[in-house]
């Protein structure tokens, strides 16, 4: 597998770039942020996935490691390839997707061309506790550790971690401790 690319940007479009490595101009097919994020004629780096395909070698390009590793992930839902998979980060950054399928948000991820409902809801279905936690977005309830705890005990009692995950996020600003934060969670998924 080919896990990043480095060189020259000889071009750079929506879709794609291509960039000059030893030589030789790689096509890396880019979401428009990635695509965004270099400048013609200076040197850019992609985190990449190589598809292989009966006729073809297609490179994906990425900006970040986490959007590679999200398309990887998206890889694994069945209806969905490659193109798709770059559809829905092109629409969503990685924490977006996270957040939009932990709360089971069916509409956010119908904006992405080629996702009805039905696929949407086999995305959430799939996805729900593939995708790792949200980065950088602590879920609260006055303290970190605070929610942690409430999340670890909702996990205990048989709760899904990414179900857990929005309970505790809808009732952090209601709660001030840990007792009325997982009173209040398991309110809220008693009635789902």
């Amino acid at each position: 597998m080919i896990a990043s690319v480095s060189g020259t940007v000889l071009e750079r479009h929506g879709d794609y770039a291509i960039l000059e490595v030893g030589g030789v101009g790689l096509k890396v097919m880019t979401t428009p942020r990635a695509s965004s994020a270099l400048r013609t004629g200076e040197r850019g780096t992609l985190h990449t996935c190589l598809v292989v395909r009966e006729d073809s070698l297609t490179l994906y390009g990425f900006a970040e490691a986490d959007e590679r590793a999200t398309f990887d992930v998206l890889l694994g839902v069945s209806g969905i390839g490659p193109r798709t998979a770059l559809a829905v980060l092109s629409v969503h950054s990685p924490d977006e997707l996270r957040r939009a399928v932990a709360a089971k948000n069916i509409a956010a991820l119908t904006q992405v061309p080629g996702i009805g409902k039905k696929g949407a809801q086999r995305m959430i279905l799939e996805l729900e506790n593939k995708l790792g936690p949200v980065s950088g977005d602590a879920v609260t309830t006055g303290e970190g550790a605070e929610s942690d705890e409430v999340i670890a005990a909702l996990v205990s009692l048989g709760w899904p971690e990414s179900d857990a995950r929005a309970a505790v996020a809808e009732v952090a600003n209601e709660a001030d401790s840990t007792s009325e934060a997982l009173r209040a969670a398991l309110q809220r998924l008693g009635r789902r």
